[in-house]
Parts: C-alpha cells; sequence; structure tokens
C-alpha cells in the first residue's frame, strides 16, 4: 500500500524540520524520513553536543589557567563519562522540544533507509511513499579518504559525538588523539579534547592550518594560538598509510617531502564532508548532479524534475550556498514554499552567510577575502590590526587574534570581515548586516558602539582606512 502526501520529504535535519513546518503553515501534508536518529546530524552528532563540551572544555582550560594575576589556577576533576551522559540529556531534551513534540497530525515520520522508486515514489524499508512534490534534504556525511590500511584500523569521524547512535559514540577519553584535516571538525575537536587532557595531533595537508576559504591571517594566527596552547599541528603532512602496532595506531605521512611516523590511541578522520546522495537511487528519478556530488539546483532550489526539490548540505555549494545549518533551514522552508504555495517563487540569496569556528578564541567570518575580491574585480582596500588594540580584549586580559577587514577602494564599501578574537561567532552578526545593506566603510566609524565590547573592533579595523588606530587614545575617536 501506497501513501501520499503534498510533500516528500527525504531527510530529517534542519533543511527537512523546516520544510515540514512550512508545508503545515500552508495546510498541507508532509512526511519526513530517517535512518539514523530524528533531528539529522547538528543536533544529535554536530552543532549540539560539540558545542556542549566545547564550552566544558573552555571551563577546564580557565580553571587551570586564569588570565588574571592574583587568580590561583585549580584543576577540575574530569568524570568523562558523566560528561558525555550530560550532553545525550541535553540532546534528548532539545530533540524532544523541538521536533518530537511536533510530530503527528499534518507531519509523519518514517524510520528505515530511503530510496527513490520513481520520480515521485520512494521505498522506507518495504513502505511507499509518494509525494506531489518532493524535497531532498539528505545532509551530508564525513568524507572518509583513501588512506592505505584505513579499512582495517578503528577511526573515530565527526560522528563521535553521537547520540543514540551506538557503537560509535566515544564513551572514554583518549589518552592520545591523531587526527587527519585540519579543517573546523578538527580544530574545534582537537582544542576540546587537549583541554580535556588528551596529546592531540593534527595533521594538515596544506602549509597552514586553513588555507583554503579563509584570510591567510586567520589560520596562521589560529595555528600560532592552538600550538602555544600545547596542540601539535603538522602541516604539509598528507597521511599515506596507517595500521595497529598493539594498542596504538600508527600512521605514516608524508612531511615535507619525507616520511614520518605518528602515534596515537585513538584516530580521528575529519577530512570535510560530502552531500548524502550517493545512496538513496537518484538515477531512478532522473536527478542530476554536479561533479562534488551535489544536487544540481537554480535559484528557486529546483532540481532539473520539476516537481523535485532540493537544499542544506545536499546541494553543497549549488547557488554560492554554503554547508550550514542556518542556511538548510532558510532554504529548507523555501524550498516548501516554492514547491507548494502556487504563489511567485522565492529566490535564494546566498551572498551574506556568516560562519564561526566555535575554537577558542573563535574564528568569524563572512563575505568575501581578500584574494576572491581581487578575483571579482574589485580594487581592494583592506587592513588587519591585532585585537590588542581594543579596549575591551584589554580590559579581559584576552588579546589573541585579529581582525581584517575587506572593502571596495573606490566605493568604500565593505565586502568582507574575518575575525580571530573573544566573542567572535557574536561580533560577526554586526558584519553580516553590515554586508546585507551594503554599508560602506564609514558606516563602521559612524556607528556608535558600547565601550568597552569586542564589537568596536570593527570600527577601530575600519578608522586604520584613514589613521593608525594603534595611536588613538580611544576607540571612539
Amino acid at each position: 500500500m501506497t501513501r501520499s502526501f503534498d510533500l516528500l520529504i527525504l531527510g530529517s535535519g534542519s533543511t527537512a524540520f523546516a520544510a515540514a513546518l512550512a508545508a503545515q503553515e500552508l495546510g498541507k501534508t508532509a512526511v519526513m524520513t530517517e535512518e539514523r536518529t530524528l533531528g539529522g546530524t547538528c543536533v544529535n552528532r554536530g552543532c549540539l553536543p560539540s558545542k556542549n563540551l566545547i564550552e566544558a572544555a573552555k571551563l577546564v582550560h580557565d580553571a587551570r589557567e586564569p588570565r588574571y594575576p592574583g587568580l590561583r589556577g585549580c584543576s577540575i576533576h574530569l568524570d568523562f563519562a558523566a560528561l558525555m551522559a550530560q550532553k545525550d540529556a541535553v540532546i534528548r531534551d532539545y530533540r524532544r522540544k523541538k521536533y518530537e513534540s511536533l510530530i503527528g497530525g499534518r507531519i509523519g515520520i518514517e524510520q528505515g533507509h530511503v530510496r527513490f522508486v520513481d520520480p515521485r515514489t520512494v521505498e522506507v524499508d518495504g513502505k511507499k511513499l509518494t509525494g506531489e512534490k518532493v524535497l531532498i534534504a539528505t545532509g551530508s556525511r564525513p568524507v572518509i579518504p583513501a588512506i592505505d590500511g584505513l579499512d582495517g584500523v578503528p577511526y573515530l569521524t565527526s560522528d563521535l559525538l553521537t547520540n543514540d547512535d551506538e557503537p560509535m559514540e566515544l564513551r572514554e577519553r583518549p589518552k592520545s588523539l591523531l587526527i587527519v584535516g585540519g579543517g573546523y571538525i578538527a580544530l574545534e575537536l582537537g582544542q576540546m579534547f587537549h583541554r580535556f587532557g588528551t596529546e592531540v595531533t593534527i595533521l594538515e595537508r596544506g602549509p597552514q592550518l586553513l588555507p583554503r576559504g579563509y584570510e591567510p591571517e586567520v589560520g596562521r594566527t589560529l595555528g600560532q594560538i592552538l600550538s602555544e596552547e600545547g596542540l601539535r599541528i603538522v602541516p604539509n603532512a598528507a597521511a599515506k598509510r596507517v595500521g595497529m602496532d598493539g594498542g596504538e595506531i600508527v600512521a605514516a605521512a608524508l612531511v615535507q617531502g619525507g616520511q614520518r611516523e605518528f602515534r596515537a590511541e585513538r584516530l580521528l578522520i575529519a577530512t570535510g564532508r560530502r552531500p548524502n546522495t550517493d545512496t538513496i537511487a537518484l538515477e531512478r528519478a532522473g536527478v542530476l548532479l554536479g561533479s562534488a556530488g551535489e544536487i544540481a539546483v537554480d535559484e528557486y532550489l529546483r532540481t532539473n524534475v520539476p516537481h523535485i526539490f532540493a537544499a542544506g548540505d545536499a546541494i553543497g555549494r549549488q547557488t554560492q550556498s554554503q554547508m550550514a545549518t542556518p542556511v538548510g533551514s532558510r532554504d529548507g522552508g523555501m524550498a516548501a514554499y516554492n514547491a507548494l504555495s502556487g504563489e511567485k517563487l522565492r529566490r535564494v540569496d546566498h551572498r551574506v552567510i556568516p560562519r564561526v569556528i566555535f575554537t577558542d578564541p573563535q574564528v568569524a567570518v563572512v563575505g568575501m577575502t581578500e584574494e576572491e575580491a581581487i578575483a571579482q574585480g574589485h580594487a581592494c582596500w583592506c587592513d588587519t590590526v591585532p585585537m590588542s588594540l581594543v579596549p575591551r580584549a584589554g580590559a579581559i586580559r584576552d588579546t589573541r587574534g585579529v581582525i581584517k577587514m575587506v572593502a571596495d577602494a573606490k566605493t568604500g564599501e565593505v565586502l568582507g570581515v574575518s575575525m580571530v578574537g573573544n566573542s567572535a561567532g557574536e561580533v560577526i552578526h554586526e558584519a553580516a548586516m553590515a554586508l546585507h545593506f551594503r554599508a560602506k566603510i564609514q558606516d563602521f566609524i559612524d556607528l556608535i558602539h558600547v565601550f568597552p565590547t569586542m564589537a568596536e573592533a570593527l570600527k577601530i579595523v575600519a578608522i586604520s582606512r584613514y589613521k593608525d588606530p594603534g595611536k588613538l587614545s580611544c576607540c571612539a575617536e
């Protein structure tokens, strides 16, 4: 027996759920499918659990090494199993409030692996579902690189913080951890485990951390900060072979032309994520893919099959999108509206997407890098200033980091901002709003900022367009 819905959604993560809620608001029926735990990656295995534990690790670090003279450091007892248990409780509570309480009525959920039967029909563990319209929101998963011997050793991925997805859950703190990859997942988890007492080594293929998609100053600054904290970061390192020696993982890597050996109790593969599009029999639906396995969509999130839409991580960087939860949430609702409303289609706008890496200090970026701005034909003005020039940073004794602004030298329009520093994830929203409304350098200068705040960093870097901010007695000048 086949059940029919107005909107058939493949997935149950942030993108899928936003679409289901939009369908409900439009008075339509919708069903989501889920192979693992309801809620997808962010709530169960990504954003929520990692940020919960990153904050716990910061408490441990700050207690051990307070920034203020006159405060004596102390050791906090770590019960790793209990810490993981509270993380699970937080996730279950969030999932219950946001997801499970709203399922039912016009929103349904079918558990199991989903595969297309034809362009309007899918099969989920023997059950057939059809949709007048279809949304593919299957998210993404960790990329597993081709490393000799990897299939014969136990290794972790970013799913190590999973909830209710045994046996992937990490329940014991490793004494040592070797991380292959130097992106945001490697850096967040690497610093977190180091602060919990794990010896951490990061193998980065590039010459520095975050070599792609970020200003070079960002990777250099963060790399120095993490190294000074005690993480072992090895640049220009390509893992070639892994194996076991007793209870240890042994990895052979090519480092600047020579082979080196690295050992650790556990191995974490953090080499990026890829769209979940290769296991759902897309060929039966006739949906086209891009070169990286992402679903090809137009500016209205339509695939080449008129009634099939796609959004979230499944579309990769199509339409200049980013693999990020808030992007998927917004686009999921928009895809459902375009599919079901019968009104004028809404066009996606991915021009301004703020992003944050939740290391300590945080990394926050929005808009173009200097290289990207030049490639698009802008005559660029840009400058980088240290956080030591920000009064708030000095007041709280945390002057680590830098802030960089990129602007069009002719028009003064601000094109991008990158910040490494305390509270960067909060500050970046002012920059994002400014880019959204195409603000100019002078707008940041003219805006009255509360003193002292970290957001003044934006004003100070803007002032550097006209004068040396290091010579100002107060950023308000």
